[in-house]
């Protein structure tokens, strides 16, 4: 009789562990393709390739984004995909101006001016110096509408929006905005 119920015991802990096991199979799964469904639909994941956003970020540094009902706002971070020059991979910037907003750059007292009002700008690396690329002729612009207008916090290592081959960029290219990032785990404040 003991050696019925301890088959009995083995089976039933057989049948235990089996069933465990389904359900963290289950919970897995569940776990994984909600991760894929969030990833595909709600936000992204995008390296930082290069130093234009230096200090803010550092080459390679892995951005969370938010990519579904986002729309693009003054001083956000956000990855763009529009190719220009020599540039084909997404690049990450901040935004300065969005549409109807007016932009002037003046090199001369290092300042970056929307609507008449100088920014506040504590985030960039080094004040800006004259660029040397024969193509960052851009230094007064009012952005169309849908149209946004970005720079890199590392000024003088930056082609961005003042670049006359990037220059403003339609919203329909922003991939979405930096909301942190994965490693080391800073977080960003939106804009406005």
């Amino acid at each position: 009789m003991d050696n019925e119920q301890n088959k009995e015991q083995q089976l039933s802990k057989e049948d235990s562990f089996k069933l465990d096991l389904y359900y963290w199979l289950q919970a897995l799964v569940f776990a994984l393709v909600s991760l894929i469904l969030i990833f595909t639909f709600l936000g992204r994941v995008i390296g930082v390739d290069g130093n234009s956003m230096y200090p803010t970020l550092h080459h390679r540094d892995m951005l969370l984004l938010q990519s579904a009902g986002y729309t693009p706002k003054q001083g956000d971070i956000v990855v763009l995909t529009k190719e220009f020059a020599t540039v084909t991979q997404p690049i990450v910037k901040r935004v300065i101006a969005t549409g109807g907003q007016t932009v002037s750059i003046d090199y001369d007292a290092g300042t970056v001016s929307v609507d008449g009002v100088a920014l506040d700008e504590p985030y960039i690396n080094e004040q800006m110096r004259y660029p040397d690329s024969q193509w960052e002729t851009i230094t007064d612009m009012t952005v169309p509408e849908g149209s946004i207008f970005v720079m890199g916090d590392n000024r003088n290592h930056s082609s961005d929006s003042r670049d006359e081959r990037l220059g403003t960029i339609d919203e329909r290219y922003v991939l979405g905005k930096v909301l942190f990032t994965l490693l080391p785990g800073r977080l960003f404040g939106g804009g406005k």
